[in-house]
């Protein structure tokens, strides 16, 4: 079973961010990933930008991922 910290190691690695937190139960898991390449960027093109840096673990070690893509200057705001 994957553990929070082993996903957020593997944003880390595939996503150069300033802030990775990520909790969750094994299977499903909640992130906040605050990255300067979220910058100009849509919702869905920051989550393509997360799901790219996980993978092939996104079909099969990680069932559910919700997220919060920031820039850090969304981040500082609150």
């Amino acid at each position: 079973m994957v553990t929070p910290e082993q996903v957020q190691s593997y944003i880390e690695k595939g996503l150069q961010c300033s802030a990775v937190r990520v909790v969750g139960d094994g299977e499903h898991f909640e992130a906040l990933v605050v990255s300067e390449a979220f910058r100009g960027k849509s919702r869905v093109q920051r989550h393509q930008l997360v799901y790219a840096a996980l993978g092939e673990r996104m079909r099969g070690e990680i069932h559910a991922l919700s997220m919060r893509t920031l820039t850090p200057e969304e981040a500082a705001d609150g």
